[in-house]
């Protein structure tokens, strides 16, 4: 049964682990990866579920990004384009709700946030006292790194906690 994220700060008898979930197939094979080593286990638990709380947290985009400077006609818009990220998002987070069930793990909170998604990862550590942060790695190069920014590097950095980058293999062809 999935429980609300607010649920996870009041528990103080496990600790906090959050996998940030973009629906991009890294984000994908960090949570796949992360509940087939820590979740998913004999009869649905794993050696850690007794140990640490769950949380699939998603930085949903926010709409200024998206409508961009802005002109005559957006406040008319604005409403219509923030309905729809939501719905994005909670289509992204149903997709991280099967993901856990298929693999047996049903014990988690979801939480989706908007804004930059380094922003709200750091802050979702900070609110709900995660102990371990789980982030996929996009693989990116040092060129695409430094114009777009790296999520995981940000949160290496500035997240207050233990954070773990997962790489997804590449394919060996």
């Amino acid at each position: 049964m999935a429980e609300k994220a607010e649920a996870i700060a009041g528990d103080a008898e496990k600790r906090v682990m959050v996998v940030a979930f973009d629906d991009s197939e890294h984000s994908i094979y960090a949570l796949h990866w992360t509940l087939r080593h820590f979740f998913a286990g004999a009869h649905g638990g794993g050696p850690l579920t007794d140990v640490y709380k769950l949380l699939i947290l998603h930085a949903a985009a926010g709409p200024s990004p998206v409508i961009g400077l802005g002109g005559p006609g957006v406040a008319a818009v604005l409403p219509k384009v923030e309905s729809e990220l939501w719905k994005i998002s909670d289509q992204v987070i149903e997709k991280a709700r099967e993901i856990c069930v298929s693999n047996s793990v049903v014990d988690v909170a979801y939480e989706a946030i908007q804004g930059d998604a380094r922003n709200v990862i750091c802050d979702a550590v900070e609110k709900f006292h995660a102990d371990v942060l789980v982030v996929g790695s996009h693989g990116y190069g040092a060129v695409k790194r430094a114009v777009l920014g790296s999520v995981s590097d940000y949160c290496a950095h500035h997240a207050n906690c233990t954070v773990m980058i997962v790489k997804k293999p590449k394919d060996k062809h």
